[in-house]
């Protein structure tokens, strides 16, 4: 691991972001600061007397711990000191000593990412124009920064799923603690990061520290709905103090999950009604890659455009596919002309590899002979409309109905 150990200690002790970034940032790199003199730590601004101790011992048996789960989970990891570290994350205040990887990480510094934050608690307009803005600001060249968490974020995510685009999702916990059903598809085209080492226990705090990541890998911060006290606003408030521009989608004046986003408003966000509203605003900054935008727009008779999950609300899904070809096999199929006339041919494929009783994931693969990373993504495709739905023991089915 040479040099890279030292960062996993750092990332490993249980000490605050600050003080992490106080102690490399003063010494140069981890390992210096590991060899730093007893007593050094003390001198330094920002580290306070109990985090100290916890320093000071040195213990680099955190590094072999941390290592070896992310050998074991397929985590990669990416230091302050690694060329592909983003130098945006460099530039705010105390950067992650070490960021934890699943995907791949697209080149933020070269091209416009735009975090797309909201309340959990959303109401259909705000899931719907969630989803509509991120898929807009995909299509438009741009990459979505989510925490991924219900709601807002969540439903922005999806957009961007649907329309093929990259999506960098940002953690508050460990990856081993990340129980979120978009993250294995996101990494997929995208990256799922975060700053906590595997075996960290979590910490309500963390949802709140993540914040800095999100807003530091972006742009330009988009808020969708969210209420006058909610942790948009300090999402919001965090962006400012990086300098980010701040957008904004309006809603009804009267409306309690509008009104911190009608108060960003008055305060000077801009106010946006599609995502090229916003992508807009940065095609100066990165010429050739960012434009109006391309290819169709999001299926709003879908059941995620309706503002719905096709997993709560299967059997509405079923109503509409009603139609069952070859019944003699009792083979659930959904009406080809009425409503697979959009889908591409590989989600025809891998539709008709499914069987009516639910297919593992496996088995599709080998049925279709796609490529894995193919099948996974427009498996997330087709659950986003509301074609599948996901059932245990990685098991997927058509959402049909039988007569």
């Amino acid at each position: 691991m040479s040099a890279l150990k030292y960062w996993l200690w750092l990332s490993g002790c249980d000490v605050s972001a600050r003080a992490k970034a106080a102690l490399f940032l003063h010494y140069g790199d981890a390992q210096q600061a590991f060899m730093a003199p007893k007593g050094d730590y003390r001198m330094i601004e920002g580290i306070s007397r109990a985090e100290c101790e916890i320093l000071e011992k040195r213990d680099l048996s955190i590094a072999d711990i941390i290592y070896g789960e992310c050998q074991r989970q397929f985590i990669e990891i990416i230091s302050y000191q690694d060329a592909r570290y983003p130098k945006r994350l460099r530039n705010i205040y105390a950067p992650p000593a070490v960021l934890y990887l699943k995907g791949k990480l697209p080149n933020i510094d070269e091209n416009a990412a735009i975090a797309v934050v909201g309340t959990r608690k959303a109401s259909v307009y705000g899931i719907k124009m969630a989803r509509n803005m991120a898929n807009d600001i995909s299509r438009c060249g741009a990459i979505v920064i989510s925490g991924l968490t219900r709601g807002i974020d969540a439903a922005a995510a999806e957009g961007a799923l649907l329309a093929d685009g990259v999506v960098v999702a940002v953690l508050g916990t460990s990856h081993e603690k990340d129980k979120n059903p978009l993250s294995p598809d996101v990494a997929v085209k995208g990256a799922v990061i975060s700053e906590y080492p595997p075996t960290r226990e979590m910490r309500n705090s963390f949802f709140r520290e993540r914040n800095r990541i999100s807003a530091g890998l972006s742009v330009g911060v988009l808020a969708v709905e969210a209420p006058e006290s909610s942790g948009t606003a300090l999402f919001v408030e965090e962006a400012v103090e990086q300098g980010k521009e701040i957008f904004a989608v309006p809603g009804n004046a009267d409306s309690v999950s509008s009104a911190g986003t009608l108060n960003m408003l008055k305060d000077g966000a801009k106010l946006v009604t599609c995502g090229y509203d916003v992508v807009s605003e940065f095609e100066y900054l990165f010429p050739g890659k960012l434009h109006p935008p391309k290819g169709g727009s999001m299926v709003e008779s879908s059941a995620f455009a309706q503002g719905k999950n096709p997993q709560q609300n299967a059997e509405k899904a079923g109503e509409a596919t009603k139609k069952v070809i070859d019944k003699e096999n009792d083979r659930g199929y959904i009406d080809l002309k009425e409503q697979l006339s959009k889908l591409s041919e590989t989600q025809l494929k891998i539709i008709t590899a499914i069987d009516a009783n639910a297919s593992h994931i496996d088995d599709i693969i080998e049925a279709t002979g796609l490529p894995t990373a193919t099948v996974l993504a427009q498996l997330t495709v087709l659950e986003i409309k509301g074609y599948v739905r996901r059932q245990a023991g990685k098991r997927i089915t058509l959402n049909t109905a039988k007569k």
